[in-house]
């Protein structure tokens, strides 16, 4: 059955939606309880980076529909703690304060950086870890997962510092509060086209190899990185298009003591 292209997308898109839900309740629920709290969630999810990694190690061994499963489920766990520590104001960067309106141009671009550095190097480190445990290794289905994150990670947040016509703040945690002063409301820019043209590109050329695959491994592998990347992609049109993709996810997050500004969110 775990075989199945299609199960292997419906596992993909609710995994996708299952961890950006879990992340943004923990997130949430810390936000009430205070910066204590954003802290020990961090500290006490440490073994689920650690487990991911060794998932990673087992499944990167051979090539079996088991293991493909378990290395995209082990990049999540990898990449859902990042993103954790990140958004519970842990690993950011150096710069904690909101950007002057005065300041423009490459010194504009200069400040976003140390607001996000060191999380963007640890994302970089991640990349490398995944790519040292999967370089020659039979299943490279975890290195493709990660860099489809990593890739759509930093495209998506140069879309919101250029300039997208739709951006939410909705699920911005108070510890990074400040960020949304270095977000841009207004129309595409080339950093758009770019990234929905990569995205875009990479979905087709992974649709394309699930359907040449010819192994059962092969299948679920590529529809699970097919899935992936069209979710990318659809995350990338909704800073334009306007759905409520933030209704996915609302129902299940407590609401906050103090009513915050809403407008459209995107991602983990």
């Amino acid at each position: 059955m775990f075989a199945s292209p299609w199960i292997a997308a419906i596992f993909a898109i609710f995994f996708w939606w299952f961890f950006t839900g879990i992340i943004l309740l923990i997130v949430r629920r810390a936000d009430r309880a205070g910066a204590a709290s954003h802290r020990t969630s961090v500290v006490l999810s440490i073994p689920l980076l650690a487990l991911g990694i060794a998932g990673l190690t087992i499944s990167a061994a051979s090539l079996s529909v088991a293991n493909v499963y378990l290395a995209f489920f082990s990049v999540l766990l990898v990449w859902g703690w990042i993103e954790l520590a990140f958004l519970a104001g842990i690993i950011t960067g150096p710069e904690r304060s909101e950007c002057p309106d005065t300041l423009t141009g490459w010194a504009r671009f200069v400040r976003a950086w140390h607001t996000l550095s060191y999380h963007e190097l640890l994302l970089l480190c991640g990349l490398l870890v995944v790519t040292v445990i999967t370089t020659g290794s039979e299943n490279t289905f975890g290195f493709w997962s990660y860099f489809i994150l990593f890739a759509a990670r930093i495209s998506a947040k140069l879309n919101l510092f250029f300039g997208v016509p739709r951006i939410n703040t909705e699920f911005v945690p108070k510890p990074l509060h400040h960020l949304k002063s270095y977000f841009r409301q207004g129309h595409i820019t080339v950093a758009f086209v770019i990234g929905v043209t990569f995205l875009s590109l990479a979905t087709a050329c992974f649709a394309e190899r699930l359907i040449s695959a010819e192994t059962a491994p092969m299948e679920a592998g590529f529809a699970l990185l097919f899935a992936l990347a069209a979710l990318a992609t659809l995350e990338h049109w909704l800073m334009v298009i306007p759905l409520p993709d933030a209704k996915l996810w609302r129902w299940m997050l407590p609401a906050l003591p103090t009513t915050s500004k809403t407008g459209q969110s995107h991602e983990l």
